[in-house]
């Protein structure tokens, strides 16, 4: 009876709330531990950009694949049909430069893929920020006479 008129809403013991709160305050207690990891500096990299009919996406690696910084017209503040020109994805591509700036990055490799409309501005818009670059290849898909088209409409 007298352990049941103690009990709270919760239907736990005041004595079992005590005991928990003083051994999460004695946890709070023990230094955070402070992981040291020091910015790594990439001089080459690799730069891919998407340029599809809707958006551009440039991502900026190192020469193993890490993203270091990426962004795309949609993230630079672009909406709707504005995210497919080129005006956008000069923007996007100067916005990952920026951010892999940070990392040291200097010279790149660019990767291109798709058909929008951003592909060379993309290109721009990375020079312009200071970036060499040692190549271009374009590794758009392209069919060797793909799928079997369909059958022609007679009238």
């Amino acid at each position: 009876m007298a352990e049941e008129a103690k009990k709270g809403k919760t239907g736990k013991s005041e004595k079992g709330n005590k005991a928990g709160s003083a051994a999460e305050k004695a946890d709070s207690k023990k230094p955070a531990k402070k992981s040291r990891s020091r910015k790594r500096t990439v001089v080459q990299g690799k730069a891919y950009v998407q340029a599809s009919y809707n958006n551009t996406i440039i991502t900026l690696t190192d020469p193993e694949g890490n993203v270091l910084s990426w962004s795309s017209s949609g993230s630079s503040g672009f909406k709707g049909a504005r995210k497919a020109t080129p005006y956008a994805a000069q923007i996007s591509a100067e916005n990952a430069a920026e951010k892999a700036k940070v990392y040291g990055l200097e010279k790149i490799h660019v990767f291109i893929t798709g058909v929008g409309s951003g592909r060379e501005q993309s290109i721009r818009g990375l020079i312009a920020k200071g970036l060499d670059l040692l190549s271009i290849s374009d590794l758009t898909p392209m069919p060797h006479n793909g799928c079997r088209k369909k059958k022609a409409r007679r009238i």
